[in-house]
């Protein structure tokens, strides 16, 4: 059974509560898309996604995709082709594209908020057009114009498709130790040949072109990562078959109706995307999309399993309430929706699911300002949230999305762990959201060992600022109290923190390994903090029922969810402790 309903009205209120109107739509960029027209966009998206796409979730599951040895072709689930021919028919991949190429122009924060629906509804069908979102990005920011005319306005409509060919057997993470070769041409382009693994809709029967982002080195590229090249691989060059082909599928377990690929490269032709030996600047641009997106993916499927077990919860009758008030006289037993540690549950997937919202929506909007607000100190400052919180936002969210999926499960109890309930669906397909696109633990290090001393600590400061902005104009408003003193508190703990492990790890680099992972953790849950926060000035401001029950779920999250980092704290104190005290025979 799926139960959903796109959480428009929660992404309304988060859309607001940041000022898109204010900051976006204002944006000479993007005055068609004033905040009425991004209602109403949502509203008409999700209608589509949940016809078209969420009736195969299920379907793409327990039939997986299929490859074809003689061919190397893979063909998708039932319905898959036909669902995603009508999202291009009707313009839906088209939206978020640049205008001069064909798109809509339509903001990242559109794109953003649908990308959540898209995901809940069938997270398998949506990772074909997220990853090509990316491979747009890339390709705007650092192709040639010709290579700009050739590839993105069939990108942009959905009638090509895209991949990123980064992973080879020897080397994920340390991407150093690729060995794919890429050997020029005397017509300009190069000769590829390697293998890549763990390919996302390597190959697949959807679009009738897949370009390939290809990771490569040139004959005299220097070693490690300072010797990477970028190329643009296509399955098809004017129609002929390139030598680019899927030599089989992983079994995995979830996303099952998303081909991973492994993917041969047999001499095939592709072109230098960007400069010589500078690809992972490239790589990066389509990687950072990617990862914001990856966050998503978090919310997507946290939401409807909440939405899931809620609906469990308020259906299934065991037990009577401890409080005889709450009981219903009529009944034989009341629903488990008056059981505290069921509602302690609920509340804490409620909780995170809107804080993670939030906060996604305002990174979202600080995307679009960086990009083209006309001030370039405004940008400057918005480029600086997004960079801070992209790791947050990936692995924070991924994380928690898998939490409270499991959370959502136990309150199911049994029926949550069959395929019934489809819960235990969502729990496979989010569990490698923690893995892909950079591991949870690399976002750590990357916000520790990158973030953190970026522009000599000028990331961190930009947000300590706007969370003292925040509190300073609150701290006189006795209904902010409950929200403002948490606030203040957990965000002068995380500076001391940070002050404490910037100062470690300059003398010993181990440090940062050590507590990277935690440390997100703790970043994660202050900006959560900041970010609801904010949705409660919204709240105090605008009074309505919606804000009356937003107001309830802020409280919940200070008073039981941000306490959390009074044990992540001790634990960073800890550091590396004795862990390197121990032989490897001892593990």
């Amino acid at each position: 059974m799926e139960y959903y309903r796109a959480p428009l009205q929660d992404q309304m209120f988060a859309l607001r509560t940041f000022k898109y109107q204010e900051r976006v739509a204002s944006l000479e960029k993007y005055q068609d898309y004033d905040i009425e027209t991004m209602q109403a966009l949502l509203e008409s998206s999700a209608d589509v996604l949940t016809k078209e796409t969420m009736p195969l979730n299920k379907i793409g599951d327990k039939e997986g995709v299929k490859w074809d040895p003689e061919t190397y072709e893979v063909t998708t689930a039932t319905g898959f082709k036909e669902a995603y021919q009508t999202l291009v028919d009707n313009g839906m991949m088209s939206i978020t594209g640049p205008l001069e190429y064909g798109g809509g122009g339509a903001p990242e924060t559109f794109g953003s908020l649908i990308s959540e629906i898209a995901t809940a509804t069938n997270k398998s069908f949506t990772m074909c057009s997220g990853l090509t979102r990316g491979l747009i990005e890339a390709l705007v920011a650092h192709a040639t114009e010709e290579q700009k005319q050739e590839y993105l306005p069939k990108l942009i409509t959905g009638e090509w498709s895209g991949t990123m060919c980064l992973t080879e057997p020897q080397c994920g993470t340390d991407l150093g130790l690729i060995t794919t070769k890429a050997e020029p041409q005397e017509d300009g382009s190069y000769k590829l040949t390697g293998t890549k693994i763990w390919i996302t809709y390597g190959e697949h029967d959807m679009t009738s072109n897949i370009i390939h982002l290809v990771l490569a080195r040139l004959p005299d590229a220097p070693e490690g990562i300072k010797g990477i090249s970028t190329f643009v691989v296509p399955k098809f060059i004017d129609g002929e078959r390139n030598q680019v082909y899927c030599s089989g599928l992983e079994h995995k377990m979830g996303i099952h109706a998303s081909p991973t690929c492994v993917i041969e490269l047999e001499g095939a032709t592709g072109y230098l995307f960007g400069e010589p030996n500078k690809g992972m600047r490239s790589m990066f641009t389509m990687m950072n999309v990617a990862r914001l997106h990856v966050g998503f993916e978090g919310i997507a499927l946290s939401e409807i399993s909440y939405q899931t077990a809620l609906a469990f919860a308020k259906d299934r009758k065991q037990s009577r309430a401890l409080d005889s008030s709450k009981s219903d006289p009529n009944a034989p037993a009341d629903n488990i929706l008056v059981h505290a540690d069921v509602r302690r549950m609920l509340l804490n997937i409620k909780a995170t699911n809107e804080g993670m919202r939030a906060l996604a929506t305002f990174v979202s909007i600080e995307h679009d300002v960086s990009v083209y607000h006309p001030d370039e100190k405004v940008r400057e400052e918005a480029e600086d949230m997004v960079a801070l919180l992209t790791p947050i936002v990936k692995a924070f969210f991924s994380e928690r999305g898998f939490l409270n999926i499991s959370e959502a499960m136990q309150v199911c109890g049994g029926a949550g762990y069959t395929a019934d309930w489809n819960i235990e669906q969502y729990l496979r397909d989010e569990r490698i959201a923690m893995i892909y696109e950079g591991t949870n633990h690399i976002q750590g290090l990357d916000l520790v060992g990158r973030k953190l001393p970026m522009h000599g600590g000028r990331l961190m400061q930009n947000f300590a600022n706007r969370v003292t902005t925040l509190i300073r104009e609150n701290k006189e408003d006795e209904n902010m109290a409950p929200f403002i003193g948490p606030l203040k508190n957990a965000s002068k703990v995380l500076t001391g923190v940070t002050m404490e492990l910037a100062g470690q790890a300059m003398e010993d680099r181990e440090v940062a390994g050590a507590v990277a992972t935690n440390y997100l953790r703790l970043f994660g849950l202050v900006a959560i903090g900041f970010a609801l926060t904010h949705q409660a000035r919204y709240a105090l401001d605008n009074p309505s029922p919606q804000s009356s029950t937003k107001l309830k779920t802020v409280k919940w999250y200070m008073d039981v969810i941000l306490p959390e980092m009074d044990s992540l704290v001790k634990v960073i104190a800890a550091s590396k402790s004795n862990m390197f005290e121990f032989d490897v025979e001892e593990f």
